[in-house]
């Protein structure tokens, strides 16, 4: 997002609780009457529980839909348990069969039910099929609203068909051509079909090998080809090649930020979908969790350095270089580790090559570990007056940084294997390993060549 929009929201974020404060909500109404549901769905999310309430209850009637499918699930849910049955069936009848897809399992199931008897047969079978694909599948991802045609008609017949059809879906590049049990056959872009002639059939014009994305592909990979080929929607098919609906380049931006929120977040062993006024307990149970985690690697860390307190109160510098150690070989690790996840998460690394780039990550820390070795061992010799604390010091930044190395490499991949989320938890492996390994080889060598 671009500076100028995020200036212009917080700009409307100031003057929305300027407003509430002042108990101007007349104010407010006329602003949000002004905003995209999507804006007023991220100034919602913006706002405390309390501020949250009172401008909801001024958004237009209309809009409420389209904001309730553009907000994060805890602060959707929130104000779903708000509304009345009644106004939950008026603001998602509008929707899009995708968007209600996502919002109608955290609704009542009573508003459910009164939901689906208000839908025409047709559209609730749509309905259906779309829930019963995972969410972070195509299947989950798709919107069953397209327009298929057959390729033995002319060009003439398919435009004289759109224009009896009136309108076609948002977002349409493409009509996909189907044979008469609905096998996918191709595409016939609109482009092709306003500008060529009218007498030729559509078998004669249409693009044959755009492949379509299978109904079970995960929503990454879709992500992933959407950004390769610079498609604006694509054809979703089941594995019988049946044309199941498509999925639109709005519905994958969703999955790329909802991806980078997870993977910022995941970071800290936070939730991306986290209200960020979530209430003061529910925030702090689910921290405690990886705070506890953190406790037992520092205690971890901290058992090393108690193995070695006889050396370190003998050599006292070593307390004061020790922490130079540990954080060199996380931040040399993090760097490596942060390259690893985003190539997973991109699908750029494979068991054909994890190994290359292993080798090239240890050539990496080598040449960094030589560096900084020579120059932290220089700094320790001038400071001290003590050429082997700076050769121990050397060693062991050297070394530390090859572990480093080595675990920012394995360990995302090692826990892609066993089924944990890579960004969630290589951190806090991660750090637990450069710390142990980096004060236990300082001290280590510190106690052989210092105190021996």
């Amino acid at each position: 997002m671009s500076a100028a929009p995020q200036e212009e929201q917080t700009d409307t974020l100031e003057l929305i609780t300027q407003w509430l404060r002042e108990g101007d909500l007349a104010q407010v109404a006329q602003q949000l009457a002004e905003m995209h549901p999507a804006e007023i769905a991220h100034l919602l999310e913006s706002l405390p529980p309390d501020q949250r309430r009172e401008v909801w209850e001024q958004v237009p009637g209309e809009a409420e839909g389209e904001i309730l499918a553009n907000l994060n699930e805890e602060v959707r849910a929130s104000l779903i348990e708000q509304m009345k049955p009644e106004e939950l069936v008026a603001a998602t009848e509008g929707l899009e069969t995708d968007d209600l897809a996502d919002i109608l399992p955290e609704m009542p199931q009573d508003v459910i039910q009164e939901l689906l008897l208000t839908m025409e047969q047709q559209d609730r079978e749509r309905l259906r099929s779309v829930l019963s694909y995972d969410e972070d599948t195509a299947g989950g991802l798709m919107n069953l609203d397209t327009v298929v045609v057959r390729a033995d008609l002319t060009l003439d017949v398919v435009l004289r068909y759109l224009r009896r059809r009136g309108e076609i879906p948002e977002g349409t590049d493409n009509l996909y051509v189907v044979d008469r049990e609905g096998h996918y056959l191709g595409l016939l872009p609109l482009s092709t079909l306003l500008t060529s002639d009218p007498s030729l059939k559509v078998r004669d014009v249409m693009i044959e090998d755009e492949d379509a994305i299978p109904v079970n592909m995960p929503a990454r990979e879709v992500a992933s080809r959407f950004e390769q080929r610079d498609l604006i929607s694509a054809p979703v098919v089941d594995e019988n090649n049946v044309l199941l609906g498509r999925i639109t380049i709005d519905d994958v931006v969703d999955v790329i930020r909802d991806d980078a929120e997870h993977d910022l977040m995941s970071m800290a062993g936070l939730h991306e979908d986290e209200d960020m006024f979530a209430p003061v307990p529910v925030s702090a149970r689910r921290r405690a969790v990886w705070l506890g985690i953190n406790l037992i690697t520092a205690l971890l860390a901290a058992w090393v350095i108690g193995l070695f307190e006889a050396t370190i109160q003998q050599v006292v510098a070593l307390a004061v270089l020790m922490p130079i150690v540990a954080s060199m070989g996380g931040i040399a690790g993090s760097q490596t580790l942060t390259l690893v996840i985003r190539g997973i998460a991109l699908g750029q690394i494979t068991g054909s090559n994890a190994r290359r780039l292993l080798i090239k990550e240890l050539l990496v820390s080598l040449w960094n570990g030589v560096i900084w070795a020579v120059v932290l061992g220089a700094i320790a010799y001038f400071w001290f007056g003590n050429d082997t604390l700076g050769w121990v010091i050397a060693a062991a930044i050297l070394i530390n940084l090859l572990i480093a190395a080595i675990a920012g490499a394995t360990v995302p991949l090692l826990l892609r294997r066993f089924g944990a989320d890579p960004a969630l938890g290589g951190g806090v492996v991660l750090t637990t390993i450069t710390d142990v390994v980096g004060f236990f080889t300082f001290l280590g060598l510190a106690t052989i060549f210092l105190i021996n």
